[in-house]
């Protein structure tokens, strides 16, 4: 996004023509109100970016179909310009070629302005050219989704005049007419150029039927150029002109569009051979997703504040203006109170916008056509004295953020120091703290420049190849999917939203032909669409990859073997995390289990992180929070997210049984989403890698992680990417796994976490005492002849008797001063320590797991201890 520097922020409003209330489409759903359509085409033009084009920012819903549209603005204009001096035949062409250029890269991306006038036409602080407006025409479907004409008549050419006007809401209009071409923004050029030449304008003092009249008339002139001088009194200025400067102006005002030049054809005209060496050509701005270098110089110097040494530079003017657009509104900007301010919106009693009606003696009550929903073709500067005001106190150097490894010796900078102090508070502050967020926005953006210079793949090519338009046997599901996914959501509740969730999600069904669309897959789409709206192949790319780490299997054709597994380890996490809940949910039956109650599975919290069908269980801004985190995790991660859901709920789901549960998990409560990010980290923190182990899981890959690259993660490495040993984990079959109600850990897991060597253990929390104790449950003699150092000897023949059945709890003994810790049960076979951790789980005991393979697996190890003989 380009500097902000000498451009302004400027607001504009207009209504979209409204709909009845009473009709819905050919699906049965109310239409989509034109409003909702506009916003959704306005998307594609904030990425529109060319050095001749006034940047579009934001646009934004208000009350009875009004839109607000937000864009870069400046205060001087072509009748300005032609007002203050007389311009020369070099100016002219200038202004000229610099508009060409803006039209020709407008057709190259489909887009044709069509309301070209002296007042959409602005000049920089240099003098150089910027369309405004150059997007209404598009993002109202060439006008058909408002109550007004799209340009003024003034310089509207020919063919667009003689379509006539048309109205969406009148009945005697049954198809929209046909769009505007190239050609006929080449015949606005023409008219301000013209003007510019004459020194006044034309065609402005007349009635529009009189005007409209005379440009058809037109038609049947030879010299169209010397008509329209002879009419309004300045043929002799025509006249001293240049005869190239002449030969352009008759080129664009050319009557018949057929022989009129496109605004391409208009670049390589000789006529502007003397100018078009001093434009070099536009070069795209890289993007984040390429593979050309994005940071040239980025080195920073040793002492930061050398940049910083002036009190009165303005700092802000170098950030993107959509970031300062951003930053204005969290300082308090209003959009529809800077235009009320203005008098561009005005209220009126409710009387005064009763519609018209007439009785049968034909007297008409009621108000007429109010004009106030006509275009207002004013755009208010929005004012950013509030916004500086507020970041008057934040440092220079904030600025130019020092990086962890930059930093070194050097003092630590006021901006840090804020930073640090303002993370502590609640997230519903910090995202509203504009010093905050300018921090934090100015530190990503030098991070992704500085540590992401190269991203490797072409992700663009790869979805151009995908067939996207081949009708397949899952577009029926696809349709009937997408209008009820995230459909409270302005954007992708629009067409153009419908339409792209329909691209990307066919995208990958055809990419992918191994696996199926589940229902569901459009809600898991929902993230990546919404914050890549307008990059397709970029959302296609996230969640292609998003997938296989995450729900790696979940689309085959038969995919019950993975849901089970999956809830089972699940099931396992809360026996591991919280026994006291598990203990009450399978007492009451209310256990995940695609065999007893698919109402309940797909209602389960987890199934927000691992289940496709339900990703909509929270409104996407929650969805972001939440996935931010979990995108730093292993593919583990999303227990532990689960698990933290859960326990938010725990207070609920103890005081109730089966059917109370089914309702309150069919209608969520409010989660603290923020709370749950920060407990699902703890717990993930004390859960071994091992213990969420799953065999059909994604296997560990050589090379790359797919697009999220090789990311640091704040938690342990995923257990699945780790090689395999004779200490790893073994494959469970799911009726053994179902069986237990503790996960197993490793053997490589266990002497991680217990530090073990010759020294014996080490491993100790913050209070000193150590994190894990291994509870070895084999009998005395075995034990004697090696176990693990610093472990706990409780045989199973003194708590359990020959046919299983308890003989007395351990948990009233030595265990009570162990709770809190990871419980690690040890024993010859696995059978007797899933019986002994079942028992610590019904009695409350958290963080119980088992020895995969037993004691057996860590004899080869030497790391086992025996006692010295006693002397």
């Amino acid at each position: 996004m380009k500097p902000i520097r000498d451009a302004q922020l400027g607001a504009f409003t207009f209504f979209a023509s409204a709909l009845p209330h009473d009709v819905c489409g050919s699906n049965g759903l109310p239409l989509t109100p034109n409003s909702i359509k506009i916003l959704g085409r306005f998307q594609i033009l904030k990425t529109t970016t060319h050095p001749r084009l006034c940047q579009y920012v934001d646009i934004s819903r208000g009350k009875h179909e009004r839109l607000i549209v937000v864009a870069e603005h400046y205060s001087r204009n072509l009748g300005d310009f032609r007002q203050e001096q007389t311009v020369s035949p070099e100016k002219v062409l200038q202004v000229a070629y610099e508009v060409l250029e803006g039209l020709d890269f407008m057709n190259k991306h489909g887009l044709v302005h069509r309301a070209l006038s002296p007042n959409n036409v602005l000049l920089d602080c240099k003098g150089n050219v910027k369309l405004a407006k150059f997007g209404l025409y598009h993002m109202t479907d060439h006008g058909a989704d408002v109550d007004f004409p799209i340009g003024n008549p003034s310089y509207l050419a020919p063919e667009v005049i003689a379509l006539g006007c048309f109205h969406p809401s009148d009945p005697s209009h049954s198809e929209t007419p046909l769009p505007s071409g190239p050609k006929s923004d080449v015949w606005s050029l023409g008219i301000l150029l013209f003007e510019l030449c004459a020194g006044r304008r034309v065609l402005q003092n007349i009635e529009i039927s009189d005007k409209l009249k005379f440009i058809l008339t037109l038609g049947c002139m030879d010299d169209i150029v010397t008509v329209l001088a002879e009419e309004h009194g300045c043929l002799e200025i025509i006249k001293e002109l240049p005869e190239n400067v002449v030969e352009l102006l008759r080129k664009c005002l050319t009557f018949l569009p057929s022989k009129r030049p496109t605004p391409a054809e208009l670049l390589g005209d000789p006529v502007f051979d003397g100018i078009s060496c001093h434009y070099p050509p536009f070069q795209k701005p890289v993007s984040l997703f390429s593979s050309s270098l994005r940071c040239a110089h980025l080195e920073l110097p040793d002492d930061i504040s050398d940049l910083c040494k002036d009190d009165d530079e303005d700092y802000l003017s170098e950030r993107g203006i959509d970031e300062v657009y951003h930053l204005w509104c969290l300082a308090g900007g209003d959009l529809e109170k800077e235009l009320t301010n203005k008098e561009i919106i005005q209220s009126k009693p409710p009387v005064c916008t009763l519609p018209k009606f007439v009785l049968e003696d034909g007297e008409s009550f009621g108000q007429g056509r109010d004009r106030s929903f006509l275009l207002d073709d004013t755009t208010v500067k929005l004012p950013l004295c509030q916004l500086r005001n507020r970041l008057k106190d934040v440092a220079g150097e904030a600025y130019y953020p020092l990086l962890e490894d930059e930093q070194s010796s050097l003092p630590q900078s006021n901006s840090s120091n804020e930073l640090s102090a303002t993370v502590t508070l609640p997230l519903i502050i910090r995202e509203r703290d504009t010093e905050y967020q300018l921090i934090r926005i100015i530190l990503f953006d030098r991070l992704l420049k500085v540590r992401a210079a190269y991203v490797l793949g072409d992700i663009q090519a790869k979805y151009d190849s995908t067939d996207k338009d081949t009708p397949i046997p899952t577009d029926r599901q696809i349709e009937v999917d997408i209008p009820r996914c995230h459909q409270y959501d302005e954007l992708l509740s629009s067409p153009q939203g419908h339409i792209k969730f329909r691209r990307v999600l066919k995208a990958w069904v055809v990419s992918h032909p191994d696996l199926v669309y589940w229902q569901g897959l459009d809600s898991l789409c929902a993230p990546f669409l919404y914050l890549n709206f307008n990059n397709e192949a970029l959302a296609y790319a996230c969640m292609s990859a998003f997938i296989p780490k995450y729900l790696y299997n979940f689309f085959l054709k038969d995919n019950s073997h993975v849901i089970q597994e999956y809830l089972t380890v699940f099931s396992q996490m809360i026996a591991f995390h919280d026994p006291e809940l598990s203990n009450h949910l399978n007492e009451i039956g209310f256990i995940p289990d695609v065999n007893t109650d698919m109402v309940f599975v797909t209602h389960f919290p987890c199934c927000i992180c691992f289940s496709t069908w339900h990703a909509d269980v929270f409104p996407l801004h929650k969805i972001f929070h939440l996935w931010d985190t979990l995108l730093l995790g292993s593919s583990s991660f999303p227990f532990c997210i689960g698990v933290a859901i859960l326990q938010q709920l725990r207070d609920r789901l103890l005081a109730n049984g089966f059917n109370e549960c089914i309702l309150l998990f069919s209608d969520l409560p409010e989660i603290d989403i923020e709370r749950c990010v920060r407990e699902s980290i703890n717990l993930f923190c004390w859960t071994p890698k091992s213990a969420t182990y799953r065999q059909y899981a994604q296997p560990m890959k050589a090379g790359g992680d797919g697009i999220f690259g090789k990311t640091a993660t704040y938690f342990s490495s995923d257990y699945q990417d780790m090689p395999k040993t004779d200490l790893s984990r073994e494959p469970l079959a799911l009726c053994d796994l179902k069986a237990e109600v503790s996960p197993r850990i490793s053997a490589e897991d266990l002497i991680d976490l217990c530090e073990l060597s010759l020294a014996g253990p080490t491993k100790r929390s913050k209070s000193g005492k150590p994190k894990i104790v291994a509870v070895d449950i084999r009998n005395v003699e075995d034990f004697g002849r090696g176990h693990v150092s610093g472990s706990i000897n409780i045989p199973f023949n003194s708590v359990f008797g020959p046919d299983g059945e308890l003989v007395q709890c351990p948990a009233s003994g030595v265990l009570q001063n162990y709770r809190g810790r990871v419980i690690v049960i040890i024993s010859h076979a696995v059978k007797s320590a899933a019986l002994f951790a079942a028992h610590l789980v019904k009695v409350n005991f958290s963080r119980v797991c088992i020895l995969d393979g037993g004691i057996s697996k860590l004899k080869p190890t030497g790391l086992l201890t025996v006692p010295s003989p006693q002397i």
